[in-house]
């Protein structure tokens, strides 16, 4: 039985030959107490097509078609309504109440200024508006409670910004579990999380799920590029490219038995693992020796007295040598940026408290004075998250790739300059027509191209890779990784590799870091560590991924 049932759904923007499709002639079903997973790359229409039924398309998008929608009342003999042809007042009716989003960003969709608890009750009162304000309260704080956020009449009055990325998706869950909605749409809800975390909320969704089999069952539509989660939660999925749907199928068969090329090498697009081996007598180029970083606590003790700094690395010492990949994995508030950042020497001007050693290239880091540590920073790079954030809207790719250039070769001309751009273009797949356009004129994958050319201009002899690919859809991030791995043995760079996709850090690193509360509970040979981890903490990580 369908909840939900979209027929020749298209959405266009734009107008006469300027029109593009970013949905067409969709035809797709949801069931009642059915969990279906939307697949696809960036741009094939996933978050459109769970937008449209809560009439949320951005303005100026074209929608046609019928999105029926089984109503819960259906002794009035109508029993579907089209969601397309009724009024935004009466699809406010239907929003949270019915059906419930779980957007990507929970700090962007939870509101800075107002408590958890508050933004709970809000939704608690839409779907009881005459319950009273101490019902409400203790409403809120089960919903916290069931969704597993640990001291939950605490958390109730914490802010946004003070819940960690995993509990402030718990809260989201909780706000569109209020109102007992019949659809939940969850756009990409694990995204920014640790594998671990990811898996945690996929059961926590499964178990709410189970929960309302007594009202009917809700249904769950998951949009998502990670196939492992999918594998893990769908019953069925749908496959869309370009806006078309090409394939849908339960999903062991789809996995397994795909039909589309396409789909193919999406199921295919696992990072593939293609190292050189180090060199028995390759030099050491970074060395940290019991590093560790604190910041002051804002917390007091008595009346006066501050309390303790909260430690957050713990004497982590570590060698990088040249050619090699070490990998750095944790869960979320386990260390891994705040190692990336003292190992570039970016804390310096922050509250940070720095100690213990980092050598790089044999120079003591913390030592050198401001212009000789600027000259070092040539041989040290960093390729961060974000593309579209790392890189200037208002800079040319020639701008923005020659700006190390213009900082540690003044001397060049432009032509010099412009040359060794095009150059350092092609080594990442891009040619000399990328030079004059700007960022917002590229892809994912090509943006995260032109900030590795930015690094490598320079010709560092190591990168610090700060989760180089979780913005990035998984066949355009194979792609990204093999081309690391390329230039890594063109280069032999040392990579210090920063990433919580665990597939991503088996693809690449020689070793592996595991942190845990800011100390090293494991580390050593990347595969000896995936078959045999001795940390029970590490084979929990590994076994969240399914990698043993």
């Amino acid at each position: 039985m369908s909840l939900l049932c979209y027929e020749n759904l298209s959405i266009s923007f734009g107008v006469g030959r300027r029109e593009k499709f970013a949905v067409n002639q969709l035809d797709l079903d949801i069931g009642v107490g059915e969990r279906l997973a939307l697949v696809g790359e960036s741009g094939s229409g996933k978050t459109l097509t769970a937008l449209a039924p809560l009439r949320l398309e951005p303005e100026g998008a074209k929608v046609s078609g019928k999105i029926l929608w089984k109503k819960s009342d259906v002794n009035d003999g109508q029993g579907e309504v089209d969601l397309l042809s009724m009024s935004i007042e009466d699809i406010r009716e239907i929003r949270g109440r019915e059906i419930a989003m779980i957007f990507q960003e929970p700090m962007t969709a939870l509101n800075p200024l107002f408590t958890i608890g508050n933004q709970i009750i809000e939704a608690v009162q839409i779907y009881q508006p005459l319950i009273s304000k101490a019902d409400a309260i203790d409403a809120a704080i089960d919903l916290l409670k069931k969704t597993g956020i640990p001291e939950p009449e605490r958390r109730f009055h914490s802010y946004p910004h003070q819940l960690s990325g995993g509990q402030r998706q718990r809260a989201m869950i909780a706000m569109a579990l209020a109102c007992k909605p019949r659809l939940l749409i969850a756009d990409e809800p694990t995204t920014a999380l640790d594998v671990s975390l990811r898996m945690q909320i996929l059961d926590l969704l499964k178990e709410l799920q189970q929960e309302s089999k007594e009202h009917g069952g809700m249904s769950i539509l998951l949009i998502t590029h990670d196939l492992n989660l999918v594998k893990h939660f769908a019953q069925r999925v749908a496959v869309l490219n370009q806006g078309n749907l090409i394939e849908v199928g339960a999903t062991k068969q789809v996995f397994e038995h795909p039909v589309d090329p396409y789909t193919r090498a999406l199921v295919n697009s696992e990072p593939v693992r293609n190292l050189a081996p180090v060199m028995p007598l390759a030099p050491v180029l970074l060395k940290t020796e019991e590093l560790s970083v604190a910041y002051p606590s804002s917390e007091t003790v008595g009346w006066f007295k501050r309390a303790s700094p909260h430690k957050v690395l713990k004497k982590v010492s570590f060698g990088l040598k040249q050619g090699q990949t070490i990998g750095v994995i944790g869960e979320s508030g386990s260390g891994k940026t705040t190692l990336g950042m003292a190992v570039l020497g970016l804390l310096g001007d922050s509250a940070a408290q720095v100690s213990g050693n980092v050598d790089v290239l044999g120079k003591h880091w913390q030592l050198l004075k401001p212009v000789e540590r600027r000259a070092m920073r040539s041989s040290l790079q960093v390729i961060f998250q974000d593309p579209f954030g790392s890189l200037s809207p208002r800079m040319s790719v020639l701008q923005i790739i020659a700006e190390g250039l213009d900082v540690h070769h003044p001397n060049l001309s432009p032509a010099e300059r412009e040359s060794r751009v095009v150059d350092m273009l092609k080594e990442v797949g891009l040619d000399r027509s990328a030079l004059h356009r700007y960022p917002h004129e590229f892809s994912g994958g090509q943006r995260q191209r032109i900030a590795i050319a930015r690094a490598l201009i320079l010709r560092p002899q190591i990168l610090v890779l700060d989760e180089p690919t979780s913005a990035l859809d998984v066949s355009i991030q194979k792609q990204v990784l093999a081309l690391l791995s390329e230039l890594q043995k063109k280069y032999n760079l040392a990579y210090l590799m920063i990433s919580h996709d665990l597939a991503v850090i088996r693809a690449m690193s020689h070793e592996v870091m595991v942190l845990k509360e800011g100390r090293v509970v494991e580390f050593g040979d990347t595969e000896t560590m995936i078959k045999s981890p001795r940390q029970v903490y590490t084979k929990e990580l590994f076994a969240a991924a399914e990698l043993t």
